[in-house]
């Protein structure tokens, strides 16, 4: 076997399509050589190739999750090797729009859209011409070429860092797609911005970024929407940006196939009197990992984190949440509902931590789930960590079965169990979907929660 430095070297040689053609072979034994050659295939400037040859030796002094460590106590990864997944090479991708990704441009009236499939754009459109408004919607790839100056100055600098944890720091070493969006000082985008990732290959790693900024005033909605990704892996970062007095609606919406394992963080920093209401949907996936922060930097600041999640078969789904109020005079509000079929398995954890300068925070937290099997089971860890002395937060959580006397008394007037059980699971979702902002999106979830109850 070649020597790594030797053959560092003859990636550094290659042309485009040759180090694209080298990132297809490394089927195993991720090293420096497979960094080297993602970033010449994607011809990318020299400080992109530092950042990821910097990432890359965080990731290896990182250690591995251990069971022993708090966050990763009822999340197993047994099962996970790295070197099973292949990178992905988007010279050899598949550019046809599938029936599946058609269906989701057609279902949402947006602003704008980007596809993403296998690393490559294969889709995309300005319908409402947002870019005369001076916004800038696009492949992260190209923006690294368009404006260097912006992606250097806020790609996982200042909201999510390499270091952040072992699989963002994996993330910035191998990333290969993402969506770039900067809106400008009080420029307000009217429809969503919709972004869909299809990871259509089986049994690669993806590794998909969002960085959005939000400048003074700025208003905008932006919707990522997961498909794919049979026996795969998706290590995935979001970044939001919030400055000075703009509004940002952020929409997660993960349906990968059940086969993949899903790790994402995501992080919002936000400015004095910025305004965020993130909505988290996971449905898919084998296990799911989620770091989900908000980090209230300026006085006046309101955010609202909600999640809906609905595993069923064998599913794990993990959501790890942090409000974090560090300015007085701020707002956030959780609520993730959950339900559980089968022998489904979910964790939530969440902390609000206010310190000591955040005097008059007022911030919510609460975690509901609706457990539709005995076989199914629902961890749920809120907690508190106040350092200041004028504040109102609270936390609670639930867990229960659905109450047979409610199905039985739907059943008494002409409607099926499923029909039934139906009716219930989105009762308890509906908290959670009239805080949804774009109806496209609710209509959706609907179905999926419809989809999930049929089985």
């Amino acid at each position: 076997m070649m020597e790594q430095n030797a053959v560092s070297d003859m990636v550094k040689e290659l042309s485009p399509q040759g180090a694209a053609d080298a990132v297809q072979e490394m089927t195993s034994a991720f090293s420096e050589a497979t960094v080297r050659a993602l970033s010449a295939a994607r011809n990318e400037p020299e400080w992109m190739l530092d950042f990821r040859l910097a990432a890359w030796a965080t990731f290896q002094q990182l250690p591995w999750p251990s069971p022993t460590d708090e966050a990763w106590r009822r999340t197993s990864l047994t099962g996970f090797k790295l070197d099973n997944f292949k990178p992905v090479a988007s010279a050899h991708s598949e550019t046809r729009v599938s029936r599946a990704v058609q269906h989701e441009l057609d279902e949402m009236q947006s602003a704008a859209s980007v596809v993403f499939q296998d690393g490559a754009v294969i889709h995309q459109n300005d319908k409402s011409n947002v870019a005369a408004q001076g916004v800038i919607f696009m492949d992260l790839r190209a923006a690294l070429q368009a404006h260097p100056e912006l992606v250097q100055k806020y790609f996982m600098t200042e909201v999510v860092k390499p270091d952040h944890n072992k699989f963002t720091a994996l993330h910035a070493a191998l990333w290969d797609s993402g969506a770039f969006i900067f809106v400008p000082k009080n420029t307000r985008v009217e429809l969503p911005l919709q972004i869909i990732l299809n990871q259509a290959s089986e049994g690669v790693g993806s590794y998909h970024h969002t960085l959005l900024v939000a400048e003074t005033g700025a208003e905008v909605t932006v919707v990522d929407d997961m498909l794919g990704g049979k026996n795969g892996l998706q290590s995935g970062v979001v970044e939001l940006w919030l400055g000075d007095n703009s509004v940002v609606r952020y929409m997660n919406l993960q349906d990968f196939d059940h086969s993949t394992w899903n790790f994402l963080t995501g992080r919002a920093a936000l400015q004095r009197n910025a305004d965020l209401r993130w909505i988290q949907v996971s449905w898919g996936s084998r296990v799911t990992k989620a770091f989900l922060d908000v980090d209230m930097l300026g006085e006046g600041g309101h955010a609202e984190l909600l999640g809906i999640y609905f595993p069923t078969g064998k599913q794990h789904i993990d959501h790890q949440t942090l409000q974090l109020h560090r300015a007085p005079h701020c707002f956030s509000d959780l609520l993730f509902n959950g339900a559980l079929k089968d022998k489904a398995r979910s964790v939530y954890m969440g902390v609000i931590k206010v310190y000591p300068k955040a005097q008059k925070t007022d911030a919510y937290q609460r975690n509901g789930n609706l457990i539709l099997d005995s076989t199914a089971r629902a961890d749920s860890i809120p907690g508190l960590e106040i350092e200041a002395d004028d504040v109102r937060c609270t936390h609670g959580a639930t867990a229960a079965q659905v109450e047979e006397e409610y199905v039985f008394y739907l059943m008494a007037r002409g409607l099926s169990r499923p029909q039934a059980e139906r009716m219930i699971v989105q009762g308890f979702f509906q908290a959670v979907l009239d805080r949804v902002p774009v109806e496209s999106v609710v209509h959706k979830l609907e179905r999926v929660i419809e989809r999930k109850i049929g089985g």
